[in-house]
């Protein structure tokens, strides 16, 4: 940011990538007054800068492609994406020194993943797509979850997939480990085909579908001195003044974000607007429904707290249930998530945490935490 900075005459901060952290800084340093400057300056620091000389960088469209083909990428035979004409690995620094231009193109990119992998459950691990919530009317917000076809008649065995918090979905463990390494490493797929080999029925959550977006609706914001009763001369300087800082200002905010995008707002989905929500619903109208004596989850990362917090508010009925539960990294805290002692002790029990360790597999791991055991996940 320009408030707040000192940036020395002339230098261009760079990231570890080689990018620019901010184009900004670069073309704006020899113009800025050398000392520091305050939030109280702001506006004296805009009628610094000059305008013209921050416009002449301009970003390229964010238009990118909606398939991996028009990215120029595909998935090989050993699930790398890998680019179709050079056979290299994505290469996130596409364009010099516009990190938020190259920051949207893999956000892009992340988003035709997330597409490409619910192909694959649908097609590869033959699971169905459950909207919900069940009962959902036509014009409301929807979300969705993965099942077997035999999730629910079973009698024996039902596994549970909860992956972490962010932009990941259903089927996803890890979007960079997708993109940078292989779909095995980054997707729940090996763990539903192994799993529906060996006899279990499968649920895949989809804790992070949350809400959808939909543009905001731009709304007239009445100036004060349209109301006011101060006189002509006094409003029309006033709005002189008013108007020659908002143009400072959208121009600042024009370089700052040159492709000013649509504002968006967000609508809930009910009862699935927080990946705890979530947890809890699919238990009510699902797992809880299920024919399976023996059910088994494996939770990663923020997934491993929407577990527990899922125990907490059915304690007994996933007591009742559930025979075991495999955390990855989770980051749970009975303190904090004020679990009881008969959660604890049943964690104990019943659950294992394999944490980030460079010990071997399954060397314990010490804890601080009072419920279940942390090993080494290798």
């Amino acid at each position: 940011n320009l408030v707040g900075a000192r940036i020395p005459r002339g230098k261009v901060i760079t990231t570890a990538r080689g990018s620019s952290s901010g184009e900004l800084e670069g073309h704006a340093s020899s113009r800025l007054p050398p000392q520091p400057c305050s939030w109280g300056q702001s506006s004296d620091l805009l009628s610094r800068i000059d305008l013209d000389e921050l416009m002449k960088k301009d970003e390229p469209p964010l238009d990118f492609p909606d398939t991996l083909e028009g990215f120029e990428y595909a998935f090989n035979e050993k699930g790398q994406l890998r680019h179709i004409k050079t056979g290299e690995p994505f290469v996130f620094n596409y364009q010099e020194d516009l990190h938020r231009w190259n920051q949207k193109r893999y956000e892009a990119l992340g988003e035709i993943i997330t597409k490409y992998v619910y192909e694959l459950l649908e097609k590869d691990c033959n699971l169905k797509k459950i909207s919900i919530p069940v009962d959902a009317t036509e014009s409301e917000p929807k979300s969705f979850i993965f099942m077997s076809e035999d999730a629910l008649t079973n009698p024996q065995k039902l596994m549970v997939l909860i992956h972490g918090s962010g932009v990941v979905r259903a089927g996803q463990w890890a979007r960079r480990l997708i993109i940078n390494e292989d779909l095995d490493s980054g997707t729940q797929i090996p763990f539903i085909k192994r799993a529906m080999d060996e006899g279990y029925g499968v649920i895949v959550l989809n804790p992070n579908e949350n809400y959808i977006e939909v543009e905001k609706p731009k709304i007239h914001v009445q100036s004060s001195s349209e109301s006011s009763d101060e006189p002509a001369e006094k409003r029309e300087r006033k709005d002189k003044v008013s108007k020659e800082t908002k143009k400072r200002r959208d121009f600042y905010e024009k370089y700052r974000n040159p492709q000013r995008e649509k504002e968006m707002m967000q609508l809930y989905i009910r009862e699935n607007g927080s990946p705890e929500e979530h947890a809890v619903y699919v238990w009510d109208h699902f797992i809880a429904q299920s024919a399976a004596e023996n059910v088994f989850f494996v939770a990663h990362s923020y997934g491993g707290l929407a577990f527990v917090e899922l125990m907490i508010q059915r304690e007994a009925d996933v007591k009742s249930k559930v025979t075991a539960v495999a955390l990855t990294d989770s980051v749970h805290n009975v303190w904090h998530q004020e679990a009881g002692k008969t959660i604890r002790e049943w964690m104990r029990e019943n659950c294992c945490n394999w944490v980030s360790s460079s010990e071997p597999l399954d060397t314990s791991v010490e804890s601080m935490l009072p419920d279940c055991p942390r090993v080494s996940a290798g």
